[in-house]
């Protein structure tokens, strides 16, 4: 569920040096994973195994963009026939609708370490508008390999419903909680 994804989503810069940016998400560090009310005994947790995306910003300007893409199929929430279930029609679909993508359309900086990024999440073919608030937004030379890189984290609340995924309510919740934990390297 994502992005968010996500979507996955997503960026900001904190340190004055990076301007006028592309990254390429890194995806063993990119993590969009989701909480869902389950059966009002707890709350279930599941995240994506598969995302890929692109970043750009312009600190200078202020001005940036994100495109995330989500593989519905790589779905994870530890209980193998849950997540076969998931990735069937009454939930993602993942045979007609492989992929879950946000795509950027506004950002706005409310300081050097976070965002709000507006734009379409798309699941299970339906696209609503949504906002991403993006926190812990960090950018600088990778400890390891020394690669210029940002890493931030983000997060949304949608309801499924409103992409057509209407199975097990109201036993199972409508409200999802989408957290995204991303970083990635400078192009």
């Amino acid at each position: 569920m994502r992005k968010t994804l996500l979507a996955l989503a997503i960026f900001g810069v904190s340190v004055g040096s990076v301007s006028a940016a592309s990254y390429d998400l890194d995806p063993a560090h990119t993590y969009p994973n989701f909480t869902i009310n389950h059966l009002g005994f707890s709350t279930m947790h599941g995240h994506f195994a598969k995302t890929t995306g692109t970043l750009e910003m312009d600190l200078a300007k202020k001005t940036g963009s994100v495109d995330v893409t989500i593989d519905a199929a790589s779905v994870y929430t530890g209980f193998a026939k849950r997540d076969e279930h998931l990735r069937s029609a009454d939930f993602f679909n993942v045979v007609e609708f492989p992929n879950i993508t946000f795509k950027s359309t506004k950002v706005k900086f409310t300081s050097d370490k976070t965002a709000e990024v507006e734009g379409n999440l798309t699941m299970v073919g339906k696209t609503n508008p949504v906002t991403l608030m993006v926190t812990n937004i960090v950018c600088g030379a990778h400890p390891m390999n020394k690669k210029e890189m940002c890493g931030f984290d983000a997060n949304l609340k949608i309801k499924r419903s409103d992409y057509g995924i209407k199975f097990g309510l109201p036993a199972v919740g409508d409200d999802v909680t989408i957290n995204l934990e991303a970083e990635g390297f400078k192009k």
